[in-house]
């Protein structure tokens, strides 16, 4: 397994010279847009419970197709296969994680194309198993970040964080006491004035539970980032509007997951 993550990195490299470049984004309209919160029900949120080996043998082909079908997948990992090399090539790495759990999170750091498109992905990803074998072409980065958050955790499983995650051009609403999930994997920052940088349309105060500190594996570690996993349950303690915007507090309520294991049924 110590080698599969350089063959992968070569293999993005060789595809990228052609793939068609992808069609522009619109623009965002200049007012923030409103958006009800819900617990995601089309998310795809898989926790690979009882099948992390099965899948860690599914990684070396399931990687050469997404590299082939999503140019911004196989952009972002080739340049966090550089960002691995430059930090920790030739000597050990932290230790939680293995090498392709340690790309994974630099390439989801490190970009925001990467890290728009795989979380609106996400977030419909679910819809049905064959829209998940089909179109969601994310399935290896997934895998990975999941089983990265959970090993990250693995020394201290009980620990909670208390985080803050801004938002700019969406303004969330929330009904205190209710439940939520953001149904993709949502960046938070354990410093406020850090968050707040990204926006204060909605800004988010949570207690999470079940993300983790990413900070020593992220392409901007300044940021003191808390990724949170799509599959944790919020109770919703408090919405109000401040300033023009609107403050959430989320309180940990555990997880659900309504996936399990989808690729290999």
């Amino acid at each position: 397994m110590e080698h599969l993550a350089p063959r992968w990195v070569l293999l993005a490299g060789t595809l990228l010279g052609t793939l068609a470049t992808g069609s522009t984004r619109s623009a965002r309209d200049l007012s923030p847009t409103q958006t009800p919160m819900d617990t995601a029900p089309e998310s795809f949120d898989d926790d690979y419970k009882g099948c992390v080996e099965q899948m860690r043998a599914e990684l070396p082909e399931l990687n050469c197709t997404e590299f082939t079908h999503n140019r911004v997948y196989a952009e972002g990992w080739k340049a966090a296969a550089a960002e691995w090399q430059r930090r920790w090539g030739g000597r050990p790495q932290p230790g939680q994680l293995r090498q392709e759990q340690a790309i994974a999170l630099l390439a989801y750091t490190g970009g925001s194309k990467l890290h728009k498109q795989f979380n609106e992905d996400t977030r419909r990803g679910g819809c049905s198993h064959q829209h998940y074998l089909n179109s969601y072409h994310f399935k290896a980065l997934h895998f990975l970040l999941t089983t990265a958050l959970r090993d990250l955790r693995r020394s201290h499983p009980s620990e909670c964080h208390h985080v803050f995650r801004g938002v700019r051009d969406v303004r969330f609403a929330a009904k205190k006491g209710s439940a939520v999930r953001f149904g993709h994997f949502a960046s938070s920052s354990l410093q406020r004035n850090i968050s707040k940088r990204f926006g204060t349309d909605t800004f988010f105060e949570i207690r999470t539970c079940l993300g983790a500190p990413i900070k020593h594996f992220s392409s901007v570690p300044c940021e003191d980032e808390d990724l949170i996993p799509p599959f944790e349950v919020f109770k919703v303690t408090e919405f109000r509007r401040v300033n023009g915007g609107n403050l959430i507090h989320l309180h940990s309520n555990g997880m659900q997951s309504r996936h399990t294991c989808e690729l290999l049924k």
